[in-house]
Protein backbone atom coordinates (compact mmCIF):
# COMPACT_ATOMS: atom_id res chain seq x y z
CA UNK A 1 0.00 0.00 0.00
CA UNK A 2 1.45 3.77 -1.02
CA UNK A 3 -0.02 6.88 -1.06
CA UNK A 4 1.16 8.92 -3.93
CA UNK A 5 0.66 12.56 -6.07
CA UNK A 6 -2.11 12.61 -8.27
CA UNK A 7 0.33 13.79 -10.91
CA UNK A 8 1.85 9.91 -10.22
CA UNK A 9 -1.14 7.95 -11.40
CA UNK A 10 -2.01 7.15 -15.12
CA UNK A 11 -5.03 8.68 -16.77
CA UNK A 12 -6.81 5.43 -17.80
CA UNK A 13 -6.57 3.84 -14.19
CA UNK A 14 -8.36 7.42 -12.45
CA UNK A 15 -11.02 6.90 -14.84
CA UNK A 16 -11.98 3.15 -14.16
CA UNK A 17 -12.14 4.28 -10.30
CA UNK A 18 -14.34 7.01 -11.54
CA UNK A 19 -16.71 4.56 -13.43
CA UNK A 20 -16.86 2.18 -11.38
CA UNK A 21 -17.48 4.00 -7.59
CA UNK A 22 -20.64 4.54 -6.26
CA UNK A 23 -19.43 7.99 -4.91
CA UNK A 24 -18.08 9.59 -7.95
CA UNK A 25 -18.37 13.14 -8.60
CA UNK A 26 -17.15 15.21 -11.08
CA UNK A 27 -15.07 17.05 -8.46
CA UNK A 28 -12.97 13.79 -8.10
CA UNK A 29 -11.74 13.86 -11.66
CA UNK A 30 -9.45 13.89 -13.66
CA UNK A 31 -10.79 17.45 -15.33
CA UNK A 32 -11.58 18.90 -12.40
CA UNK A 33 -7.71 18.35 -11.18
CA UNK A 34 -7.06 20.43 -14.56
CA UNK A 35 -9.53 23.04 -13.78
CA UNK A 36 -8.17 23.63 -10.24
CA UNK A 37 -5.23 23.94 -11.31
CA UNK A 38 -5.58 26.62 -14.22
CA UNK A 39 -6.76 28.70 -11.14
CA UNK A 40 -4.20 31.34 -9.60
CA UNK A 41 -6.19 31.83 -6.48
CA UNK A 42 -6.79 28.87 -5.49
CA UNK A 43 -3.66 26.06 -4.44
CA UNK A 44 -4.57 22.38 -5.68
CA UNK A 45 -3.76 18.97 -3.94
CA UNK A 46 -4.69 15.88 -4.33
CA UNK A 47 -3.32 12.15 -3.19
CA UNK A 48 -4.90 8.80 -4.23
CA UNK A 49 -3.95 5.24 -2.22
CA UNK A 50 -2.87 2.10 -4.56
CA UNK A 51 -2.49 -1.12 -3.62
CA UNK A 52 -0.51 -3.85 -5.35
CA UNK A 53 -0.64 -1.08 -8.15
CA UNK A 54 -3.95 -0.56 -8.49
CA UNK A 55 -6.07 2.63 -7.36
CA UNK A 56 -8.42 2.51 -4.56
CA UNK A 57 -9.23 5.71 -3.68
CA UNK A 58 -8.66 9.67 -4.57
CA UNK A 59 -8.46 12.57 -3.07
CA UNK A 60 -8.77 16.05 -4.75
CA UNK A 61 -9.28 19.65 -3.53
CA UNK A 62 -7.58 23.34 -3.47
CA UNK A 63 -6.56 25.75 -0.13
CA UNK A 64 -8.76 28.81 -0.30
CA UNK A 65 -7.62 32.03 1.12
CA UNK A 66 -9.01 35.43 0.75
CA UNK A 67 -8.15 38.95 1.63
CA UNK A 68 -4.92 40.66 2.94
CA UNK A 69 -1.86 39.04 4.28
CA UNK A 70 -3.92 38.64 7.82
CA UNK A 71 -7.09 37.38 6.65
CA UNK A 72 -5.32 35.05 3.76
CA UNK A 73 -3.60 33.53 7.53
CA UNK A 74 -6.85 32.96 9.27
CA UNK A 75 -8.90 31.88 6.36
CA UNK A 76 -6.63 29.28 4.96
CA UNK A 77 -8.72 25.88 4.46
CA UNK A 78 -8.77 23.11 2.27
CA UNK A 79 -11.98 22.12 0.46
CA UNK A 80 -12.86 18.73 -1.22
CA UNK A 81 -15.71 19.50 -3.36
CA UNK A 82 -17.97 16.24 -3.69
CA UNK A 83 -16.40 14.08 -0.43
CA UNK A 84 -13.16 11.66 -1.59
CA UNK A 85 -13.42 9.22 -5.01
CA UNK A 86 -13.39 5.58 -3.06
CA UNK A 87 -13.65 2.57 -4.74
CA UNK A 88 -16.32 0.19 -3.85
CA UNK A 89 -14.11 -2.33 -2.02
CA UNK A 90 -11.66 -0.04 -0.50
CA UNK A 91 -10.59 -1.26 3.00
CA UNK A 92 -10.87 0.49 6.00
CA UNK A 93 -7.19 0.24 6.15
CA UNK A 94 -6.69 1.99 2.97
CA UNK A 95 -8.91 4.78 3.64
CA UNK A 96 -7.73 4.99 6.49
CA UNK A 97 -3.71 5.40 4.74
CA UNK A 98 -5.53 8.09 2.43
CA UNK A 99 -6.85 9.79 5.49
CA UNK A 100 -4.04 10.20 7.53
CA UNK A 101 -1.60 11.17 4.53
CA UNK A 102 -3.83 14.01 3.62
CA UNK A 103 -3.77 15.38 6.98
CA UNK A 104 -0.51 14.65 7.41
CA UNK A 105 0.48 16.70 4.74
CA UNK A 106 -2.18 19.89 4.80
CA UNK A 107 -1.98 20.16 8.30
CA UNK A 108 0.44 23.04 7.81
CA UNK A 109 -1.01 24.65 4.72
CA UNK A 110 -4.98 24.79 6.28
CA UNK A 111 -6.21 25.90 9.22
CA UNK A 112 -9.14 22.75 8.78
CA UNK A 113 -10.00 20.24 5.84
CA UNK A 114 -14.01 20.19 4.51
CA UNK A 115 -14.90 17.00 2.84
CA UNK A 116 -18.31 18.20 1.55
CA UNK A 117 -19.90 14.89 0.38
CA UNK A 118 -22.03 14.74 -2.55
CA UNK A 119 -23.00 11.32 -1.50
CA UNK A 120 -23.53 9.07 1.03
CA UNK A 121 -20.31 8.01 2.86
CA UNK A 122 -22.00 6.29 6.11
CA UNK A 123 -19.98 2.88 5.48
CA UNK A 124 -16.91 4.90 6.14
CA UNK A 125 -17.84 6.82 9.08
CA UNK A 126 -15.98 5.03 11.50
CA UNK A 127 -13.01 5.01 9.58
CA UNK A 128 -13.35 9.01 9.40
CA UNK A 129 -13.88 9.74 13.25
CA UNK A 130 -10.85 7.26 13.96
CA UNK A 131 -8.77 9.54 11.30
CA UNK A 132 -9.75 12.51 13.31
CA UNK A 133 -12.57 13.69 10.82
CA UNK A 134 -15.97 14.99 12.71
CA UNK A 135 -19.00 14.93 11.29
CA UNK A 136 -21.19 17.54 10.43
CA UNK A 137 -25.01 17.54 9.62
CA UNK A 138 -25.60 19.14 6.09
CA UNK A 139 -28.46 19.03 3.64
CA UNK A 140 -28.82 18.92 0.00
CA UNK A 141 -31.63 18.33 -2.71
CA UNK A 142 -31.20 15.84 -5.26
CA UNK A 143 -33.82 15.89 -8.03
CA UNK A 144 -34.10 12.51 -9.49
CA UNK A 145 -34.27 12.93 -13.53
CA UNK A 146 -34.18 9.84 -14.71
CA UNK A 147 -37.67 10.55 -16.26
CA UNK A 148 -39.46 13.84 -17.59
CA UNK A 149 -42.44 12.03 -16.50
CA UNK A 150 -41.14 11.96 -12.87
CA UNK A 151 -39.75 15.48 -12.54
CA UNK A 152 -43.19 16.89 -14.23
CA UNK A 153 -45.41 14.94 -11.85
CA UNK A 154 -43.25 16.20 -8.49
CA UNK A 155 -42.91 19.71 -9.90
CA UNK A 156 -44.75 22.29 -7.62
CA UNK A 157 -47.83 23.76 -8.58
CA UNK A 158 -46.19 27.61 -8.08
CA UNK A 159 -43.63 26.72 -9.98
CA UNK A 160 -46.00 25.22 -12.82
CA UNK A 161 -47.43 28.99 -12.96
CA UNK A 162 -43.81 30.11 -12.84
CA UNK A 163 -42.29 28.46 -15.65
CA UNK A 164 -45.83 29.27 -18.09
CA UNK A 165 -46.11 32.67 -17.10
CA UNK A 166 -42.36 33.48 -17.65
CA UNK A 167 -42.47 31.60 -20.85
CA UNK A 168 -45.75 33.42 -22.11
CA UNK A 169 -43.78 37.01 -21.55
CA UNK A 170 -41.22 35.77 -23.67
CA UNK A 171 -38.42 34.28 -21.65
CA UNK A 172 -35.59 32.19 -23.36
CA UNK A 173 -32.57 30.52 -22.45
CA UNK A 174 -29.18 30.66 -23.63
CA UNK A 175 -26.93 27.43 -23.42
CA UNK A 176 -24.07 29.34 -25.46
CA UNK A 177 -22.82 32.11 -23.76
CA UNK A 178 -20.61 34.71 -24.46
CA UNK A 179 -17.81 35.95 -22.50
CA UNK A 180 -19.58 39.00 -21.92
CA UNK A 181 -22.72 37.27 -20.79
CA UNK A 182 -20.83 35.39 -18.05
CA UNK A 183 -19.73 38.99 -16.91
CA UNK A 184 -23.00 39.72 -16.66
CA UNK A 185 -23.73 37.12 -14.62
CA UNK A 186 -20.70 37.43 -12.55
CA UNK A 187 -22.01 41.01 -11.89
CA UNK A 188 -25.17 39.65 -10.73
CA UNK A 189 -23.57 37.15 -8.61
CA UNK A 190 -21.26 39.31 -6.99
CA UNK A 191 -24.29 42.00 -5.90
CA UNK A 192 -26.00 38.29 -4.24
CA UNK A 193 -23.05 37.47 -2.25
CA UNK A 194 -22.07 41.20 -0.95
CA UNK A 195 -25.98 41.63 0.18
CA UNK A 196 -27.47 38.43 1.33
CA UNK A 197 -24.46 35.87 1.22
CA UNK A 198 -21.97 37.67 2.54
CA UNK A 199 -19.17 35.32 1.83
CA UNK A 200 -16.71 35.87 -0.60
CA UNK A 201 -17.37 35.14 -4.00
CA UNK A 202 -15.04 33.52 -6.01
CA UNK A 203 -12.67 35.93 -8.89
CA UNK A 204 -14.22 36.18 -11.81
CA UNK A 205 -11.07 33.94 -13.67
CA UNK A 206 -13.22 31.04 -12.25
CA UNK A 207 -15.99 31.64 -14.27
CA UNK A 208 -13.56 32.57 -17.32
CA UNK A 209 -11.64 29.38 -16.91
CA UNK A 210 -15.36 27.00 -16.41
CA UNK A 211 -16.55 28.73 -19.58
CA UNK A 212 -13.45 26.98 -21.16
CA UNK A 213 -13.62 23.76 -19.51
CA UNK A 214 -15.18 20.80 -21.30
CA UNK A 215 -17.74 18.72 -18.59
CA UNK A 216 -19.44 23.01 -18.12
CA UNK A 217 -22.43 23.45 -18.77
CA UNK A 218 -24.32 27.57 -19.00
CA UNK A 219 -27.98 28.17 -18.60
CA UNK A 220 -28.69 32.12 -19.28
CA UNK A 221 -32.12 33.27 -19.00
CA UNK A 222 -32.93 36.08 -21.39
CA UNK A 223 -35.74 38.20 -21.91
CA UNK A 224 -37.00 38.43 -25.05
CA UNK A 225 -35.18 41.39 -26.16
CA UNK A 226 -32.11 39.65 -24.81
CA UNK A 227 -31.41 41.25 -21.67
CA UNK A 228 -29.71 38.68 -19.32
CA UNK A 229 -31.44 38.48 -15.89
CA UNK A 230 -30.28 34.62 -14.96
CA UNK A 231 -27.38 32.41 -15.13
CA UNK A 232 -26.44 29.04 -13.69
CA UNK A 233 -23.21 27.47 -14.24
CA UNK A 234 -23.15 23.70 -13.71
CA UNK A 235 -20.47 21.06 -14.24
CA UNK A 236 -21.48 17.60 -15.49
CA UNK A 237 -20.78 13.72 -15.05
CA UNK A 238 -21.90 11.12 -17.05
CA UNK A 239 -23.91 8.30 -15.81
CA UNK A 240 -23.69 10.51 -12.68
CA UNK A 241 -25.47 13.84 -11.98
CA UNK A 242 -25.34 17.60 -13.33
CA UNK A 243 -24.19 20.05 -10.50
CA UNK A 244 -25.67 23.18 -9.85
CA UNK A 245 -22.54 25.45 -8.94
CA UNK A 246 -23.94 28.76 -9.27
CA UNK A 247 -27.28 30.22 -10.07
CA UNK A 248 -28.85 33.81 -9.18
CA UNK A 249 -31.28 35.92 -11.17
CA UNK A 250 -32.84 39.61 -11.17
CA UNK A 251 -35.67 38.35 -9.17
CA UNK A 252 -37.08 41.70 -7.93
CA UNK A 253 -36.67 43.44 -10.71
CA UNK A 254 -38.12 40.54 -12.99
CA UNK A 255 -40.55 38.85 -10.97
CA UNK A 256 -43.12 38.16 -13.75
CA UNK A 257 -40.11 36.24 -15.36
CA UNK A 258 -38.88 33.88 -12.88
CA UNK A 259 -35.20 34.35 -13.70
CA UNK A 260 -34.26 32.10 -10.73
CA UNK A 261 -36.91 29.44 -11.44
CA UNK A 262 -36.52 29.38 -15.22
CA UNK A 263 -32.60 28.38 -15.02
CA UNK A 264 -32.86 26.20 -12.47
CA UNK A 265 -35.45 24.08 -14.69
CA UNK A 266 -33.15 24.52 -17.44
CA UNK A 267 -30.92 22.42 -15.74
CA UNK A 268 -32.97 19.60 -14.28
CA UNK A 269 -34.67 19.65 -18.05
CA UNK A 270 -31.48 19.51 -19.44
CA UNK A 271 -30.05 16.61 -17.02
CA UNK A 272 -33.13 14.82 -17.73
CA UNK A 273 -33.10 14.95 -21.67
CA UNK A 274 -29.24 13.72 -21.88
CA UNK A 275 -29.63 10.86 -19.34
CA UNK A 276 -28.44 11.98 -16.49
CA UNK A 277 -30.13 10.09 -13.69
CA UNK A 278 -29.80 13.45 -11.04
CA UNK A 279 -29.70 17.11 -10.54
CA UNK A 280 -27.82 18.30 -7.09
CA UNK A 281 -28.64 21.13 -6.20
CA UNK A 282 -25.34 21.35 -4.46
CA UNK A 283 -25.89 22.17 -0.71
CA UNK A 284 -29.35 23.06 1.20
CA UNK A 285 -27.87 24.31 4.69
CA UNK A 286 -27.64 22.85 7.86
CA UNK A 287 -30.74 21.04 9.51
CA UNK A 288 -31.24 23.06 12.18
CA UNK A 289 -31.57 26.42 9.76
CA UNK A 290 -35.24 26.34 9.82
CA UNK A 291 -35.45 29.80 8.45
CA UNK A 292 -33.25 28.26 5.35
CA UNK A 293 -35.31 29.99 2.23
CA UNK A 294 -32.98 28.43 -0.36
CA UNK A 295 -33.25 25.23 1.00
CA UNK A 296 -37.19 25.94 0.00
CA UNK A 297 -36.76 27.26 -3.77
CA UNK A 298 -34.61 23.84 -4.30
CA UNK A 299 -37.56 21.48 -2.27
CA UNK A 300 -40.21 23.04 -4.79
CA UNK A 301 -38.34 21.88 -8.15
CA UNK A 302 -39.52 18.14 -6.67
CA UNK A 303 -36.48 16.97 -5.18
CA UNK A 304 -35.44 15.01 -2.37
CA UNK A 305 -33.82 16.26 0.87
CA UNK A 306 -30.89 14.34 1.76
CA UNK A 307 -28.23 14.60 4.26
CA UNK A 308 -24.68 13.26 3.60
CA UNK A 309 -23.17 15.92 5.59
CA UNK A 310 -19.60 17.17 5.61
CA UNK A 311 -16.50 15.59 7.21
CA UNK A 312 -14.19 17.97 8.92
CA UNK A 313 -10.89 17.69 10.45
CA UNK A 314 -9.59 20.80 12.44
CA UNK A 315 -5.71 21.12 11.99
CA UNK A 316 -5.51 24.11 14.32
CA UNK A 317 -8.49 24.55 16.96
CA UNK A 318 -7.75 28.06 17.84
CA UNK A 319 -7.60 29.74 14.73
CA UNK A 320 -10.62 27.44 13.28
CA UNK A 321 -12.22 29.14 16.48
CA UNK A 322 -11.66 32.97 15.74
CA UNK A 323 -12.09 32.01 12.27
CA UNK A 324 -15.83 31.27 13.52
CA UNK A 325 -16.28 33.83 15.24
CA UNK A 326 -15.10 36.20 12.21
CA UNK A 327 -17.38 34.68 9.41
CA UNK A 328 -20.54 35.29 12.39
CA UNK A 329 -19.61 39.01 12.46
CA UNK A 330 -18.94 39.56 8.98
CA UNK A 331 -22.45 38.14 8.21
CA UNK A 332 -24.28 40.00 11.12
CA UNK A 333 -22.58 42.76 9.40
Amino acid sequence: MEVVELNEIRREDWAELVDGSSVATWFQTKEAYVFFGSLSFWERFGFAVKTDGKLKGVVLGVVQREGGIVRRFLSRRAIVFGGPLLSNDITEGELAELLHETTKRLKKKAIYIEMRNFNDYSRWKKTFESAGFRYDPHLNVHVDTTSWSVVERKLDRNRRRNIKKARENGVVIDSNPTLEDVRTFYSMLERLYRTKVKTPLYPFEFFERLRETRDARFFMAKTKDGVLIGGLACVVLEKHAVYAWMACGEDRQYSALSPSVMVNYAGIQYASEQGFPCFDFMGAGKPDDGGYGVRDFKLKFGGDLVEHGRYVFVCDPLLYGIGKLGVKILRKK
